[in-house]
């Protein structure tokens, strides 16, 4: 699993690191923000080679969504189901972050992001040199 990083701010939390993390058969080495927001948008449905991106996502009501529905969807929790019911070909939800690298990591074309522990922080499950 590859991952790369994305720096959010919400204006009543100090800014926060996300790790973006994409399947290991995706090439994509950088990605900024702009693009994140195209892609969680569905505004940008394939990867530069072809491969169909599958958005891999915590449920809309959970607290660990909060950053990406206010700072990416800029919609709310209700607005963001219909979202998913409206592009339920291109996402998949999961129950936990356990479950999202997994997720990530089964699926070619998959992308996701968790905050949390900083990658380079012990303790952390993709931890790397």
């Amino acid at each position: 699993m590859s991952l790369l990083f994305l720096c959010l701010a919400d204006c009543r939390l100090e800014a926060k690191q996300i790790a973006v993390i994409v399947n290991n058969s995706n090439a994509v080495q950088e990605i900024n923000s702009a693009d994140i927001t195209k892609i969680f948008k569905c505004g940008t449905r394939k990867w530069a080679d072809g491969t169909p991106i599958t958005l891999v996502v915590r449920d809309p009501s959970s607290p660990e969504m909060e950053l990406l529905l206010s700072r990416i969807y800029k919609i709310s929790p209700e607005e963001m189901k219909s979202f998913i019911i409206n592009h339920r070909e291109a996402i998949m939800i999961v129950d936990s972050n356990a479950a999202m690298l997994t997720a990530v990591r089964n699926t070619p074309g998959a992308i996701g992001l968790i905050d949390g522990k900083l990658p380079v922080e012990y303790g952390y499950i993709l931890r790397g040199n």
